[in-house]
């Protein structure tokens, strides 16, 4: 029997505006956690809070590290008028210099001061050094943020939350107003996981955010282990899939495992225990460094493993998390882990129950 090749109409689904979740849960362990079990195919509707129940004692879950940098931010020109960027990367030879997906970037030109406004109502000037061609073939700016020693100083007082474009805000120019300064704040807090250490992401490895402390202290009490890595997500996880899923291709993003990370993995495989991915950003990093099916350390290595249905999983045995947008290459991927047909059958029943979606929406867990 031959396959059905699957094209990108196979990977949509439609969604009612109103179950985009544009806030956090205030207990976010009470987030719904859709059980997705591959052998049997069968749904079960359980909370966040009964994670350490549902696994196995020896599991081992596998954590992104990263921390979220207060990249986007709302400049001014001289001349007037706002100019919205979001900070991608910097360069390798120049931590200062960043490269920023920009709008709008018509009538910007290299040598021209942008200015942004701190919490304190202080005035800096940044430069616009060039202007580029991005992978994804669109403009792209490189600005100039200063003093390199001073470049996060800068960020955490002038910078917003990179919240996804589906996550309404409207924010001014403006963290010297405290009503804004506070909604800033806010964001800042809450797009960040409790496993966030290493700088680096424009965006949050979503499926950890359900994790708290008391589950946290469950999970261990249940002997369920918990080891970190770091992938700095990029804006480039989210493009969407223009032509054939085929055809797609995904940005290359940083990512580092540690030694004791390599190892504790390994001891896990050997052991027959399972290691259980939370989130995609972490599957698409072992499955990176542990592509030879030996999970090996990597320091500021670079992915841009595009996971598809087909691929043989090396490492990981179990995933955890969110619902993804339509059309998305992180659907393809969660349809990679369990199969095309069983997801959009948990993608529909989700939607039937009124599931919240997205960044701050419930989770999955496939098993």
């Amino acid at each position: 029997m031959v396959e059905k090749t699957l094209t990108i109409e196979d990977f949509e689904y439609d969604l009612d505006p109103a179950l985009i979740a544009q806030k956090p849960l205030e207990q976010k362990e009470n987030a719904r956690l859709l059980v997705v079990e591959r052998a049997s195919g069968n749904l079960q509707h359980k909370h966040f809070y009964d994670l350490p129940g549902l696994l196995k004692r020896g599991d081992l879950l596998i954590v992104n590290d990263t921390k979220v940098l207060p990249s986007r931010l709302i400049a001014r020109r001289k001349s007037g008028g706002t100019v919205k960027l979001l900070l991608l990367k910097p360069q390798t030879n120049n931590i200062a210099v960043w490269e920023a997906m920009v709008t709008p970037i018509k009538r910007l030109k290299p040598g021209q001061e942008l200015e942004v406004t701190d919490e304190n109502g202080k005035v800096t000037t940044i430069v616009v050094k060039d202007i580029v061609l991005g992978p994804d073939g669109f403009k792209r700016l490189l600005v100039d943020l200063g003093a390199k020693e001073n470049v996060y100083n800068l960020l955490s007082s002038v910078g917003f939350a990179p919240l996804p474009p589906y996550i309404t805000r409207d924010y001014r120019a403006d963290p010297s107003n405290a009503s804004e300064n506070s909604h800033r704040k806010e964001d800042l807090f809450q797009y960040q996981t409790v496993f966030a250490q290493s700088p680096g992401a424009v965006a949050a490895p979503t499926a950890g955010l359900h994790f708290t402390p008391p589950v946290i202290a469950a999970l261990k009490e249940a002997g369920i282990e918990i080891a970190t890595l770091t992938l700095h997500v990029g804006a480039g996880t989210f493009k969407p899939i223009e032509a054939e899923i085929d055809e797609h291709t995904i940005e290359e993003e940083l990512y580092t495992v540690s030694e004791e990370t390599a190892a504790t993995i390994n001891k896990a495989k050997s052991e027959g225990r399972r290691v259980i991915a939370v989130g995609t950003t972490s599957l698409r990093t072992l499955e990176t460094a542990g592509a030879s099916g030996v999970m090996k350390a990597a320091d500021n290595q670079s992915t841009a493993l595009y996971i598809k249905p087909g691929h043989k999983f090396a490492i990981a045995d179990a995933m955890i998390t969110n619902f993804h947008l339509s059309r998305s290459s992180l659907l393809v991927l969660v349809s990679a882990v369990a199969g095309r047909d069983l997801i959009m059958k948990a993608y529909k029943e989700a939607i039937a129950e009124r599931y919240r979606f997205y960044s701050y929406g419930d989770a999955m867990l496939i098993i």
